[in-house]
């Protein structure tokens, strides 16, 4: 058994909560295994493909021993042959290797539901299998191997039992890329005051580029990695799922010449100001699970952005009761009075948010002060407004310090934390998220992560985290000279990258002017918080601003969701143009915007919507297209044209009146 899920084959009653159909899957296949000891590897198929989309993975193995894989996608290269093994300590796994065991095929199935995400209910089916190989010395190493209509997966697994801690100084694992092919790639910055946490521009590369122009000195390339392959007949992102406490978070080596990227290790110096020493290379005893290598791949850019491959692998749900867990929007004070942390202000939002018929309120760093006397937290329960309150990291990584504040905050009748400046992908800070989200959910505490990686399947697993940052936001506007100007290009990068692999707190709609003017439309910046997904949408801005906002646009911020039931991609073109109609309930919406200083012209069919509804009411740009909108309300026909402004963006929603 390979990962959580269910064979198909099973009847197995489907449990009221999200994470339906558990199997422990990590022990070692006894009894499903077929040994061949001595038989030569060519003669057994060490492969395996999707049941829908014909993705597969296959192994060999060649003469001297060396493991390989290449993906293909119905006989079309995806990855070409790529290397796999691991050296440790005690043990190599990277040559003079044998093959021991190699499993049947068996279909596995993983239905659940998100709180947060694109889709509500996944139920996907998948084949797997795994091959187990010894090294020179006996030693054992199994490979995981999964494939389905999304893409196809693999990871490494350590079979025998020891006690002894192994510790892994090299991971071969390669992604050969082909020459020429298209990437958009984010720089892993190294070390410094708040880095690395994901926070860098996606640059638009060739395979085998090197880094160019980074935000900060970097020493590598983040995942995901989004790439347009087989002659741009195919998107693949490389991501990675159910990193736990047992591995560090991951990236890709800065030497890419030739197209092949290869795993890198969070670096020693990544420790911020958390207690770590610089034993930074993975360490566990056996056995050992480590984390799956993700490989999505799509038809169109808009299947890379609807994938839940990453949360399929991921480990199920942990927490049995999840109905206290709520999407929500959230006012929020410190984008646009940052240097303010007074009674008066807080307050001031918990009224927006009230006003906006938002659930939640954060208050951001120097809560503690403005509730010395427990005002600000009392005002917004007596409101019915959910409050979040700010953390630093360091304060949280004790165990026993963090149990004991997330006792006194939630008796204060806090409802979240937000969590920051983490700035380390290091294994001991993987482990320590899992027990932070156990330790928060035994408080009925949402989760949200700043200056933070990006999740791996996280909310899946903990249904408690809402959202994390890991992302360059609307914080940009103070910060970063080049934001403006690139703002909207990336805006129609991320959501086929960052927000594939975990909710995204990229705090939307900004609208006042910072240091570094905004380009974007106003009814771009709207867009975006319809465009990303996370569980609790931070909005920016101040009070002023929103006041000032015309009734539709009020009433939309109302009705807005901050998850979704379905979601289609219309357009998906990174870095140029995204149009996504998106549902809930009965409500339904398209949403559009503009990565480009040019206009774009688009033609939308919406003839299906006129079963259910009458009008539609347009979201556009106002006589001011940087600060004021737009609203027209028409009858559903069955055809609508547009031409998008540079920049620029829509809304969509569909109603009856």
């Amino acid at each position: 058994m390979l990962f959580h899920g269910t064979p198909v084959a099973l009847k197995t009653p489907v449990c009221s909560m999200r994470n339906v159909l558990i199997v422990n899957l990590l022990p070692v296949l006894a009894g499903a295994i077929f040994l061949f000891s001595g038989v030569d590897a060519a003669s057994q198929s060490m492969d395996v493909s999707s049941t829908v989309g014909s993705n597969k993975i296959t192994l060999r193995l060649d003469k001297k021993g060396e493991l390989h894989y290449q993906v293909t996608r119905g006989n079309k290269t995806i990855i070409a042959d790529s290397p796999l093994g691991l050296n440790g300590d005690d043990q190599n796994f990277t040559a003079g290797l044998s093959i021991v065991a190699i499993s049947p095929v068996e279909a596995r199935r993983e239905k659940y539901d998100l709180k947060v995400g694109n889709v509500k209910t996944i139920d996907h089916v998948f084949k797997t299998k795994s091959i187990t190989v010894k090294n020179r010395t006996g030693a054992l190493l199994s490979i995981d191997l999964v494939a389905g209509e999304e893409g196809v997966a693999f990871r490494y697994r350590f079979p025998d039992q020891n006690k002894r801690i192994r510790v892994i100084n090299e991971e071969i694992t390669g992604f050969q890329i082909e020459k020429g092919a298209q990437g958009w790639l984010q720089p892993y910055n190294k070390a410094g005051k708040y880095t690395p946490g994901y926070e860098d521009f996606y640059l638009k590369i060739k395979s085998g580029d090197s880094i160019s122009h980074p935000r900060n000195p970097s020493v590598g390339w983040c995942m995901p990695a989004l790439f347009k392959v087989n002659d741009t007949k195919n998107w693949v992102l490389l991501a990675e799922s159910g990193t736990d406490g047992s591995f560090p978070g991951c990236h890709l080596q800065p030497d890419s010449r030739g197209g092949m990227y290869t795993i890198a290790f969070a670096e020693k110096d990544e420790k911020y100001t958390l207690p770590l020493d610089d034993n930074n290379h993975p360490a566990s005893t056996l056995p050992w699970t480590m984390p799956w290598r993700v490989i999505i791949i799509g038809e169109q850019a808009g299947d890379i952005l609807l994938s839940s491959l990453v949360t399929d692998l991921a480990p199920a749900s942990k927490l049995e009761d999840t109905s206290w867990i709520e999407p929500g929007k959230a006012s929020w004070s410190w984008w646009s009075h940052p240097d303010d942390q007074s009674p008066e202000i807080y307050n001031e939002f918990t009224n927006l948010a009230a006003s906006l018929g938002f659930s939640y309120t954060l208050f951001d760093a120097g809560w503690e002060k403005a509730d010395s006397a427990g005002g600000i937290i009392a005002r917004a329960t007596s409101q019915g407004v959910k409050p979040m309150v700010w953390g630093y990291s360091a304060a949280y990584f004790n165990p026993e310090k963090r149990r004991k504040r997330f006792k006194e905050l939630a008796a204060m009748g806090v409802k979240g934390v937000k969590i920051d400046f983490w700035c380390s992908d290091r294994q001991e800070v993987m482990a320590c998220f899992q027990s932070l989200f156990a330790d928060a959910a035994e408080e009925h505490l949402l989760v949200n992560l700043h200056g933070t990686t990006v999740p791996r399947g996280w909310h899946r697993t903990w249904p408690n985290f809402m959202t994390a940052e890991a992302v360059l936001g609307t914080e940009s506007y103070f910060y970063e000279p080049r934001f403006p100007a690139k703002a909207a290009e990336q805006n129609t990068v991320l959501p086929f990258t960052r927000n594939v692999v975990g909710p995204t707190d990229y705090t939307p709609f900004a609208l006042t002017m910072r240091k570094y003017p905004r380009l974007n439309t106003a009814v771009h910046e709207l867009a975006t918080a319809m465009i990303y997904t996370s569980g609790i949408i931070h909005f920016a801005d101040s009070k002023e601003v929103f006041d000032s906002l015309p009734v539709s646009v009020r009433a939309l911020l109302k009705d807005m969701p901050a998850s979704w039931d379905k979601t289609e991609s219309i357009v998906a073109e990174p870095g140029e143009q995204i149009i996504l109609a998106r549902q809930k309930g009965r409500l339904s919406y398209i949403i559009g915007i503009n990565g480009t200083n040019k206009s774009s012209h688009v033609q939308l069919n919406l003839a299906r919507y006129a079963r259910e509804f009458s009008k539609v009411r347009v979201i556009t740009e106002g006589e001011n297209p940087l600060m004021t909108f737009k609203t027209e309300t028409y009858p559903v026909t069955s055809t609508w044209w547009y031409t998008v402004a540079p920049k620029g963006g829509f809304i969509i929603q569909f109603v009856n009146e």
